[in-house]
């Protein structure tokens, strides 16, 4: 048996230890482990967040998969196996499936949201206002900088700490929610570089406030779905696929949306 069948075997003995009945559920020093896995986790992920984004430009480009991989790592040598984040070749090919399917969905809703006029606004964000930066930004900067990282730490690293600790509703409820909060500090300006959020909720502290707590519901929601798919599949490849669509499918659309505005 080779090493990672090891790994696998021993991470789904683990996992069903968890919804065993009591007589056979893990012992309180392997629960402790667990929490204290969970909150290396988070910590990590808090101080990765604010130095990524109040401090410096080249901090913010290597911090989140700088962090990522020493996460992935450090749980590893706590115990966690490949099936546990998400890494197991053994469930490759059902994540390729369930990935096919997620970017097919995500690009015709977003064909359909760039083509509608009552949504075709929303697409309009300063950032993505050429066609030359979207595509760098979808096919390099979103994937490396954000996509991959992300989905390594929430649906890989976290996904497993929480599944240890919790089961499936600690993974699910606090996953998603730990997602949501992740995005504060990258929504502090969405209303104001956005054009279809500025006509809607006008500008202001209080209309930043609304953008703020819509982005962190959307992307709350956004990390349930993920994780189901992680889940369904058994593979980060699925929410990797399906992040990567949304962001960079959205920067791709933005730009033809500002570029057929302007002629």
């Amino acid at each position: 048996m080779s090493r990672n069948d090891n790994d696998d075997a021993r991470d789904d003995g683990f996992i069903a230890t968890l919804t065993e009945s009591p007589a056979t559920s893990p012992t309180p020093t392997r629960r402790v482990r667990a929490y204290i896995d969970v909150a290396v986790v988070v910590l990590t992920l808090i101080c990765t967040n604010l130095i990524a984004h109040f401090t410096s430009a080249w901090a913010n480009v290597v911090t989140v998969p700088a962090a990522a991989l020493i996460l992935v790592v450090l749980m590893r040598r706590r115990g966690l196996g490949w099936a546990e984040l998400g890494l197991s070749p053994r469930h490759w090919r059902r994540g390729t499936l369930y990935a096919l399917g997620a970017v097919g969905i995500v690009l015709g809703a977003v064909v359909i949201g760039a083509l509608l006029p009552i949504t075709r606004s929303f697409f309009l964000a300063d950032r993505y206002a050429t066609i030359s930066g979207a595509l760098i930004a979808s096919m390099i900067v979103i994937p490396l900088q954000t996509v991959i990282p992300e989905e390594l730490a929430f649906r890989g690293v976290l996904h497993g700490a929480l599944d240890r600790a919790y089961g499936v509703r600690g993974v699910f409820a606090a996953g998603s929610l730990l997602f949501g909060l992740w995005h504060i500090a990258a929504s502090l300006g969405l209303t104001s570089g956005n054009r279809g959020l500025t006509e809607v909720l006008g500008h202001g502290i209080a209309a930043q406030v609304v953008g703020i707590a819509l982005a962190v519901l959307a992307t709350a929601g956004a990390g349930a779905v993920f994780t189901w798919l992680r889940r369904r599949s058994g593979s980060l490849l699925a929410p990797i696929a399906l992040h990567w669509s949304l962001n960079g499918a959205g920067a791709v659309a933005a730009a033809l949306v500002w570029h057929t505005a302007l002629h």
